[in-house]
Order: structure tokens, then sequence, then C-alpha cells
């Protein structure tokens, strides 16, 4: 086998910061990929060398076969590593690597051709002695047949796309009513983002343990597996945390799903990383899911109770070198839990934050590990996945572990874009994660209601403090709005924050302590109120230290102009002074105009100047890191006007469409 000389990461992100890592304490020259928006991402600076493959969008950078190939030409790469997503399953790109005669690192073209079907690989996994869920796997593909099986299967069941993932292509049907269009829209679904309108049915495994095996194989036809991690919190089947161990599987449990997935790895003669996922239902029964043929997200949490370094596995059993050691020799100590951090609003139904990174300062100290590619001025940009940073944590006992994640979250500040950190954390509270009884359908059943995921008033601390940080420099406030006496100075301010608004008069000592009252209504005030906070000062790390009600407390923050975000408690702030704007224009502004939500492309316009519309109504629709987000009126009005086409890329806030009221 030939030595890998100098080594490409086909890749952006944490995922590529996290290989160059590795790579480089192993000795190997490295070289980064870039679209021309993540020029100064940090993967970029960490590497040797890099090249621009090409535009922010992937189509022309990350999945541009030719320009990555090309890259590779011109440094003289001999290896490319694919990392997760992007093409790293993508056979075409790995037999063009083969043909190329650089080193892949991953499995063979057939292997990833053979799991990256869920209707070839299934049928694969039943010649090869695997579990199984029951279902029609066959060729023919029409309507009667599909109905016919079904019919066989019985309700409910499962639509899965075969070349699907992400949960695209998916659908539950309950009813026979309910199967024609569930099929239509899920081949159309899968056709529109796989390029393949193949479909399988399976019987539905209702609130399943959603339970994978990390897999390795080597060139002399060895293979083992390293435990498992359960995957179970999910949202769109899309995991939100990892654990390892799972606290739901025991010793023979383990036994048996690890020969099945080291049976699924042999079936296609599999070398490298990579991970079998099983349905475990309640009673323990297995089946298998599919096969991942690369490194996953959740790679972490077993590399740390493995005592284990994944990457330099793939790496040297590329070079062809035999597995590190053999089934017997695996021992999984402790625990360890992985949570993704998102950058998205959960309670505006996730919806993706784009923007610059103002502050990032991630948990540092025993027990904790942060992957990321994040640094001060980093921009997050539309084009990509939401995913910033994995939080993963590893304890004695799982009890320890989830503290600590808990602990290192809320040590850990990205400002500058709204995150998912709230969401996690009350996620690792919730009594049914502590009890270890969380199912695939945790988030849809138990905390569907949880606070993070709506827009609640803030409390009146959090208010309090964003007066003490805005009238920290009372120059800016002028007429009316700031009065002085020899004593005190006295401000009324008006913020909003997530669509709602506060009006608070906030009165400052000579010795800096800051006094607000907060109005609930235009004429009712009540003594809860008022919040005092004294010795209020700001360090230079941009934190603030106050203390309120005899504690003292310190917050990270960022201020610019008339904009303030700040995390206090773990929780999230962000406001926006407006207190020299007329309410008038404001309620105007906000129903007449309707602005883009985050930086994107615009993928439809569906309304023409002179269209009568309805409150509510569509009018257009944003694409954002894999998502569609859509526009809609704010009021009954008229189309005035139209400021963009299809295809054009827009900015966050930015007015799109103008109403007239009818």
């Amino acid at each position: 086998m030939p030595s890998i000389e100098k080594l490409l990461i086909a890749n952006r992100g944490e995922i590529a910061v996290r290989v160059l890592r590795t790579a480089q304490a192993l000795g190997y020259p490295t070289v980064a990929v870039y679209s021309d928006v993540d020029r100064d991402s940090l993967h970029v600076q960490l590497a040797d060398e890099a090249v621009c493959i090409g535009a922010g969008p992937v189509q022309d950078s990350y999945l541009n076969v030719d320009n990555i190939m090309q890259a590779a030409q011109i440094t003289g790469a001999n290896a490319i590593h694919p990392g997760y997503g992007f093409l790293s399953e993508n056979s075409a790109f790995a037999r063009a690597c083969e043909q190329a005669g650089l080193i892949f690192i991953g499995p063979s073209p057939d292997a990833i051709q053979l799991m990256g079907s869920k209707r070839l690989s299934k049928i694969a996994m039943i010649e090869a002695g695997v579990p199984t869920i029951p279902g029609y796997e066959g060729e023919d593909q029409s309507i009667e047949t599909l109905r016919s099986e079904a019919s066989k299967i019985g309700y409910p069941l499962m639509i899965k796309a075969s070349a699907g993932g992400g949960g695209r292509g998916m659908r539950l049907v309950t009813e026979p009513t309910a199967l024609e269009d569930s099929l239509k829209r899920a081949a159309s679904e899968s056709l529109a983002a796989f390029g393949c309108d193949e479909l399988i049915l399976e019987r539905a495994v209702i609130a399943p343990r959603h339970i994978e095996i990390q897999v390795f194989g080597d060139h002399s036809g060895d293979v083992i597996h390293l435990g498992e991690r359960d995957c179970s919190i999910q949202r769109r089947h899309q995991k939100v945390v990892e654990e390892a161990p799972s606290p739901f599987v025991d010793a023979e449990l383990r036994q048996l799903m690890g020969n099945a997935a080291v049976q699924a790895a042999r079936a296609c003669q599999y070398v490298g990383a990579g991970t079998v996922e099983f349905l475990v239902d309640a009673e323990r029964n297995f089946y298998f899911l599919e096969m991942n043929t690369r490194l996953q997200v959740e790679h972490p949490v077993t590399e740390l109770v493995t005592g284990t370094d994944l990457v330099a596995w793939q790496l040297q059993i590329a070079e062809g070198m035999p597995l590190p050691f053999k089934q017997d020799a695996l021992n999984l100590h402790g625990h360890a839990i992985e949570v993704r951090l998102y950058a998205e609003d959960p309670a505006q139904q996730y919806l993706p934050q784009t923007g610059t990174v103002a502050r990032w300062s991630p948990a540092d100290f025993e027990g904790v590990r942060v992957d990321h590619n994040l640094q001060n001025g980093s921009q997050i940009s539309p084009f990509y996945d939401s995913l910033q940073a994995k939080v993963i944590c590893w304890g004695e006992t799982r009890e320890i572990a989830r503290r600590r994640l808990i602990r290192a979250l809320e040590k850990t500040s990205l400002l500058g874009v709204k995150t998912n950190k709230e969401y996690l954390t009350n996620i690792l509270r919730h009594p049914q994660f502590i009890a270890a009884n969380a199912t695939t359908a945790f988030i849809g059943s138990h905390f569907c209601d949880d606070p993070s995921l709506s827009l609640a008033p803030h409390s009146a601390l959090a208010n309090a403090l964003a007066a003490a940080l805005f009238v920290s420099e009372p120059r800016q406030y002028a007429n009316n709005h700031c009065w002085h006496s020899a004593a005190d100075a006295k401000c009324r301010l008006r913020l909003t924050s997530g669509g709602l608004e506060y009006r608070l008069d906030c009165t400052t000592s000579d010795q800096g302590a800051v006094m607000v009252i907060e109005h609930k209504n235009s004429t009712d005030q009540a003594a809860d109120d008022l919040i005092r906070i004294d010795q209020y000062s700001v360090k230079e790390s941009a934190e603030v230290e106050f203390v309120s009600g005899g504690r003292l407390r310190r917050a990270p923050f960022y201020k610019q102009d008339n904009k303030l975000e700040f995390e206090l408690d773990g929780v999230h702030y962000r406001y926006e002074n407006r207190t020299h704007e007329a309410d008038r224009q404001q309620k105007e502004g906000a129903e007449t105009q309707v602005k883009v939500p985050m930086d994107g492309s615009l993928s439809d316009i569906m309304v023409a100047i002179g269209d009568q519309v309805q409150c509510g109504q569509s009018l257009a629709i944003v694409e954002a890191m894999k998502m569609e987000h859509p526009l809609k009126a704010g009021i009954d009005g008229i189309v005035e006007t139209i400021r963009g086409a299809r295809g054009d890329q827009v900015k966050s806030r930015q007015v799109l469409i103008e109403l007239s009221p009818l």
C-alpha cells in the first residue's frame, strides 16, 4: 500500500479542523480547500496550504469534484479525507480518487454504492443474516405494487427514500387512505434531493431507541466494533444528543448488536471507519436501519470512552496497516455525552441564524472537549449546515458527564448569532433524559412545551441588565430621553427583543448603581417590577460584573450601536434600543414591510406587484442552510414593491416586499 505523503481534507467546518489536528500531529503535511466565503475560516488558517475551490454555494465548491481533484493535483496531495457530509458517501468521488491514483480515506466505491441504497443494502443485510424490519424493498415501484405490499405490512408503516438521509423522502403513514399521496410526495422529495425516486416500505417501529455501532475494518479482512452510541434524541430525524455507552444497552445486547454490525461490514468487505445504525424496540429487538460509510458527527463520544483517535485509525488503515487492537481488547471506560451547538433559534421554528461571530469563548476545564471551527470574526453564512460546534463531556459516570456538559454549555459563549444552547441545557436537565428513558419520540412527546421553544417575556433582571449596559454611556441619550440632577441621571428606554417591547425607567447613581422600573402597561407599576443593580462594572474581557439582590454575577456581552447581546444563566438575550424611534413609524414598518429573516438565496417569489394578499399568506421563499423559509404577509394589503428576483442573494433584515394596507 502507498504511504500518505500529503493529505487534502475535502471538507470545511469543525470536521476539517478535527482531521487537520490529528493529521498534523502524525506528521502529515495538510491541504485545506475552501469556498470564497470561507477564506478566513479556522480550517484554512490551520492547514499548511489551502486552495480556493469555488463560490459559496456547495455545488460550486465543496461538491465540485473537478475543482477538488485539481486542488490535489496542484498541491501534490496524494490522499483525500472527505470528512462527513458533502462528498464523503459519494461513490463516484471515491472512484475518481481511485482512478487518479489518490488514496481515498474511506471504504471502496462498491461498498459506498451498496450501502448508499436503502433498498440494496437491506437486501444484502437479509442475505447476511442481519436482523431487518419487515417490509418491501423490491424493484417494482408501481403504485399498485406499493399499495399491495403496504397492505401486507400493515399500518402504521414508514415510507423511505432508498437513496435518502436526514429524514428527506421519509413519511409515516397511519392509514391506507393517506398512502398514495404520501408515496407521491416522498418520491418527489427524494428525486429532488437525491436524483432518485426509488422507495422502500417498512413496518413502523414506534418510539424506538436509535442505537448505532462503530465498526472498523482493515485491508486484511479483519473487522471489529467499538461499542455503541445512543442517538435517540432527534428532531426531524436529525440527531441532537448522543452518548456512549447507551444507558439502555446491557452487555448481552451489546454483544449481539456488535456481532450483527460486524456481519454487516463483512458483507460488503468494508475497510475503514463505518457506522451500522439500528432501531431497537421496547422488547430489545433490534433491526438494521442503514450503514453510514464515513466518520460520524458523533464519533468523539466513542473516542472518549475507548481512549482512541478514530481519525488516526483511518489514516493508518488507509496506508495498509492492521487494526490497532483485536475485539477482545475492547474496553469501555466511563461515559461521554455530546450535543450539537447550532446557529438557530428554536423559539422561531429553529430558524437558522447567519452573521458575524462577535465573541467565541468555549468552555475549558477537565472532562470537556469542544470541536469547532470558530473564532472572533468568523462568518456564519447561509450556504452550509448550521452546526457550529460540538460540546462533549466525559465522566466516570453518566451523571457526572451530564452535569459537566450542562456547565460546559453555560460556560461556552457564542455571541453575534442566536444558538440552541438553552434548548440543549434544558434537554440535559429533563427528568426523562436524567432517567435515561428518552426514545426517538422524546422531543415530540415530552419536550414540545419547553420554554426554549417559545418567545416568552424576559425576566425583570435580564431587562434591567440590558438597560444598565445601554445607559453605561449616558451621552448617547439626548433631548427629552435623558435628564440629569446633581446626584443622578434618569433615562426612559424602549427596548425590543424577540418581537416584544420593554419600556423601562432607569436611574443611575453617582456610585454607578442602576435602578430600573419596568412598565408592564401604560399606567400601572408594581413593586415587583423594580430591580436594582449595584457595583456595576465592565471588564476588559467583555464581561459585565454586577451585584443584584446581594449576588455577584458575571455575564459575557457584546454591544454595537443600538444592539446588545449577552448571556445570563445560560440563556442568550438580544436587545435593540428603539428609544429614539417613533411608535407609529415602527408599527407601520413592521406591518407593511416584509423583511428577510436571515442571509440566504431567494428561491421563489409567489406574488407580483398589484396582487392583493391576506395576512399570513406566503409571499416568497428564502433558502438558507439547506432549509426553505416562507416569508409571510403581516397584514391584508396590496403588493406595492418587490426588491428582488429568483436566485438573488439576500441579506438579513433586507426589505424584500412592501405592502399598502387595504
